[in-house]
């Protein structure tokens, strides 16, 4: 596929990208799919499988080679995880909050001293790591009402507050966490820390039981005059929210393409079965209703890959402080509005092929259905994303 917008921005799967998708497709298929029931049915987490993708050199995507990386851009981080999802959407979850929320943040933000630091072991899945900024009373509004504050003593930040429906947090060896260092100067008075789960004062609350993509451990953290050293801190104090900004778009390129893995498993999966239940003597994929769904998520599924690979193209020459406005802003928020509509209606068609089957809790289709719903709430829900496309055609 070749696709060049009016900027020139070619976004063709070369070779390279080709192999690093079939290589990770591969990888999923074998290590990851098996995982998935149990993962779902029990909550259950594998220890071992960030390790697993680590050896497969599937982390670190786009970090150089001399930190432990495979040396490539940020749409073949977007593409692993494209392949993972349509395995496991699970393990998909934790691996793109470990990969893109704090490995490919910490990369693009941190001292050469912190990415010495974590960046091999991550890379290596020796470490596991997460990012924190929702907290229970600051949601769509995550700046305005974050409560969490840290102050300087000495040495040490020590940081106090919650944070709240965070992936990957129980089982987090390292996260980033933004916290209010200047409330007096409200968005321009975060910072952004790099926070150790053996820190003193660092505890999990709980972990969260979810509707879907039931694997990925989601949790409550809590900080209790938690100290954190000086050489911890992410960037510039009170700087926090140009890493916010640049890694929220990044993020939402990358959901962008969590969801079209989703998608293409949901239609490989309805395809699969309307071809083998039969009614009325034949198979249903003979019926026209049948075909129509299927073909809708056809054009659904089409429409995503498109834009998703178009998106990442752009993301992959975000210059530094270029995200949080501007068009690269729109467009991220664009591409996961479509995606996460798109998800939902390709999995609701799919469930319904499988009729009653689908109804069912163990059904692979099922699972799907159920993980679709957060690419619609995660990542700035579909209303803050239209906010955002709407305030950047009006600026």
């Amino acid at each position: 596929m070749r696709t060049t917008g009016d900027d020139n921005v070619e976004f063709e799967l070369s070779g390279d990208r080709a192999a690093i998708l079939e290589t990770a497709d591969r990888f999923a298929r074998k290590e990851l799919a098996p995982l998935f029931s149990r993962m779902d049915a029990e909550e259950w987490w594998p220890e071992d499988v960030m390790r697993k993708i680590g050896a497969a050199g599937l982390i670190g995507v786009a970090v150089e080679n001399s930190l432990g990386g495979a040396g490539l851009d940020f749409f073949c981080q977007g593409l692993v995880i494209q392949a993972i999802a349509r395995h496991n959407s699970s393990v998909g979850l934790s691996y793109a909050t470990h990969e893109n929320l704090f490995v490919n943040n910490l990369y693009r933000n941190g001292t050469p001293a912190q990415q010495e630091k974590y960046l091999p072991h991550c890379i290596r899945g020796e470490m596991i790591g997460a990012l924190g900024m929702t907290e229970p009373g600051a949601g769509s509004d995550a700046i305005g009402s974050m409560a969490t504050v840290a102050r300087r003593e000495g040495d040490h930040y020590i940081l106090d507050g919650r944070k709240l429906f965070i992936t990957n947090g129980p089982i987090a060896d390292v996260m980033i966490i933004y916290a209010k260092t200047a409330k007096e100067l409200g968005a321009k008075g975060v910072s952004a820390f790099l926070v150790e789960k053996g820190f003193p004062g660092f505890s999990v609350a709980q972990t969260l039981s979810k509707m879907g993509n039931r694997g990925s451990p989601t949790g409550e953290l809590v900080f209790e005059r938690c100290r954190v050293p000086v050489e911890n801190l992410l960037g510039q104090e009170n700087k926090g929210i140009a890493i916010m900004m640049s890694g929220l778009d990044l993020e939402r390129a990358i959901v962008g393409a969590h969801t079209l893995g989703i998608a293409e498993r949901a239609l490989e999966l309805a395809v699969e079965y309307a071809k083998s239940r039969v009614q009325f003597g034949k198979p249903i994929a003979s019926f026209q209703m049948v075909q129509g769904m299927l073909a809708d998520m056809y054009v659904a599924v089409e429409s995503m890959r498109r834009m998703v690979y178009y998106t990442l193209a752009r993301c992959n020459g975000m210059r530094e402080g270029e995200g949080g406005r501007g068009e690269i802003h729109k467009l991220t928020a664009a591409t996961v509005l479509l995606c996460g509509r798109s998800l939902m209606e390709v999995c609701d068609n799919a469930l319904q092929i499988h009729g009653g089957m689908g109804y069912m809790w163990e059904m692979e289709v099922n699972r799907l259905y159920r993980a679709a719903k957060i690419f619609e709430i995660g990542a700035g829900t579909n209303e803050i994303r239209r906010l955002i496309i709407a305030g950047e055609l009006l600026s």
